[in-house]
């Protein structure tokens, strides 16, 4: 038998060039041979490898990238920094920090190759190690060793990452350190290592957790028609259905400003740059339960609609590690991912340079969950994910609409004909639904116990919508007096319940116990309505209908003139005890 344990390796022959040559080009993918691409040194990440020839997919613009130029391999995958500093950074999808390029370009471009670090090694953060770690102390991956108050919202948790451990033979004792500087040093088997601030995780790998757990906790939106019909839960999936004008990114923004997740991440992929610059613009301003602007909870993964389209492909798997890292601290964190229709454009694009049949390619919504994070001390977070679809002509039979809908447990179809009758948001209740139903009741039953046969009853109210196309056809004046009261009051709950001006500053934002208020009330008047109809008028309102029948030749005038002057009493009778 062979021994292979003998054989040199790879490594130890050096027969591995660092260097290749660029064999071919193909817009955003570059095959090169013999194996940062050409003299400009653009990023990119092997996606195929064919014997000793690599094709690239670059997230720069390659154009000026000719056969021949250089390419370096760098012997890692593409991955993102995670320390302190994530909550002030703007960045793009391969987390390069645009305030800083801009500051150092004067550009409102960013140019081609540039190598900044991803987060500022300048600025000194306040560290505190914790109580309970010692030289001698045992730790393992996953365990919090350290704290950094990073603004007013934020508690950064210093973490080992998942797959050290060991002995500590140093932590830093309190003081100003920045992220380059090391806080921590492990002795594991002999060998020692040093820690920083900083860990380095590649973007397609999922970071680990101890178990999944069930989640039951709503993700309060603050709209009404979110919160009380189709609700999500904390570490849920949903998508937000629509056709352009309809509204998907204002509920994409009223979810990051109103809801209450403590950490949100906002990744625009192929949306316009006027989109991510309104949120630039409103999040500073607004504040919620503290005096703190609300973007210091939140980080922008910013790739517009005019960056390259391999940038945008990996701009969502960035926003998904950089949520990871944040859960796994005990956050409850929300991504907003507006929109993936262009993120699966830009795969499409892929695929068609490398010559290939487009697939249903992984949409990572499987990554959200409420989970037990790694590691001590024990703590909960979770992932929610809200993604924005929009299909191309309406078309919602579109490969990218059906996949998405295939995984995701909320649907919020946003409607076209609503947004155009200016009923904002625009979510059109008999065709949205949520699976996250059965998984609240424990939670509405703790809290709201009135809640749930109030929404049932809403839900009831709001499905007789072909009483609507009853009155188009006939007046209003043929239907029955319970289906008056019940179409007065769809109307009730349509206009001033499900619709919500998110510009003004009385309704941009509505708690859970003003929604459930405001539709406790609705439904009390609509039962005491019909209840009143029932018993109180029912049979005043017969003899209304059957004063035609009375014959003047059999009855007499004196009869008749005295039973309508009886009519009239009693009529003002049952409404003077209405109105009382």
């Amino acid at each position: 038998n062979m021994d292979f344990s003998k054989l040199p390796k790879i490594l130890d022959e050096d027969k591995e060039s660092t260097f290749g040559y660029v064999h071919g080009v193909s817009g955003p993918v570059v095959t090169a041979c013999d194996m940062v691409v050409g003299h400009s040194e653009l990023v990119g990440e092997i996606i195929r490898l064919e014997g000793d020839m690599a094709t690239i997919q670059v997230y720069e613009e390659t154009s000026g990238v000719s056969v021949g130029d250089p390419v370096l391999r760098t012997g890692k995958p593409l991955s993102v920094e995670l320390s302190p500093g994530i909550m002030r950074a703007i960045s793009d999808g391969i987390q390069r920090p645009l305030l800083d390029i801009s500051s150092q370009t004067q550009s409102i471009y960013i140019p081609r190759g540039v190598n900044v670090s991803a987060l500022s090694r300048d600025i000194k953060w306040d560290f505190t190690p914790c109580k309970n770690l010692r030289v001698g102390s045992h730790i393992t991956g996953g365990d919090i060793y350290g704290i950094v108050n990073e603004n007013l919202l934020i508690k950064h948790k210093i973490m080992l990452p998942p797959r050290n451990r060991g002995t500590v033979t140093y932590i830093a004792p309190p003081g100003n350190f920045d992220t380059s500087d090391v806080v921590l040093e492990l002795e594991f088997e002999g060998v020692k290592e040093k820690f920083t601030m900083v860990q380095v995780w590649p973007v397609r790998q999922v970071l680990s957790v101890t178990e999944k757990l069930p989640a039951n906790h709503p993700l309060l939106t603050g709209q009404r028609v979110l919160d009380a019909l189709f609700p999500c839960v904390q570490g849920g999936t949903t998508a937000i259905l629509g056709v352009f004008g309809c509204g998907k990114t204002v509920i994409s923004q009223s979810l990051s400003k109103y809801s209450n997740s403590g950490i949100i991440i906002y990744v625009g992929c192929g949306e316009r740059g006027n989109e991510m610059s309104e949120v630039l613009q409103d999040f500073p301003e607004l504040t919620m339960e503290v005096d703190e602007s609300i973007m210091k909870r939140t980080a922008l993964v910013a790739n517009t609609s005019n960056t390259p389209v391999a940038a945008t492909e990996t701009s969502i798997n960035t926003g998904i590690t950089l949520s990871e890292y944040f859960r796994d601290m005990g956050y409850h964190v929300s991504m907003m991912a507006d929109t993936t229709s262009r993120w699966a454009e830009a795969l499409r694009e892929i695929s068609g340079c490398l010559a290939e049949m487009p697939a249903d390619s992984g949409y990572l919504a499987y990554l959200a969950g409420r989970v037990k994070c790694l590691g001590n001390p024990e703590r909960e977070g979770s992932v929610s994910i809200v993604g924005a679809v929009s299909p191309p002509g309406d078309d919602f039979s579109d490969p990218v609409t059906s996949a998405t809908l295939g995984i995701v447990q909320v649907y919020w179809g946003l409607d076209k004909k609503l947004a155009q009758r200016k009923h904002f948001p625009s979510v059109n209740w008999l065709i949205s639904y949520s699976k996250y139903m059965r998984a609240l009741d424990e939670y509405y039953d703790k809290h709201f116990t009135e809640f749930l046969p109030l929404r049932t009853k809403a839900k009831e109210i709001l499905q007789e919508e072909d009483l609507v196309e009853i009155v188009y056809l006939v007046r209003k004046a043929s239907l029955a007096e319970t289906d008056k009261i019940t179409l007065e009051v769809t109307k009730l709950i349509k206009d001033d319940f499900l619709q919500q001006n998110g510009y003004t500053p009385y309704d941009r934002f509505c708690p859970f116990y003003e929604t459930v208020g405001m539709l406790s009330n609705m439904i009390v008047f609509c039962d005491m309505a019909r209840r009143a109809v029932g018993t109180t008028a029912q049979n005043i309102l017969y003899k209304r209908s059957s004063m035609k029948f009375k014959d003047p030749l059999k009855d007499g005038e004196a009869k008749i003139k005295s039973d309508y002057a009886q009519l009239l009493e009693d009529l003002q009778n049952a409404f003077r005890s209405l109105e009382d």
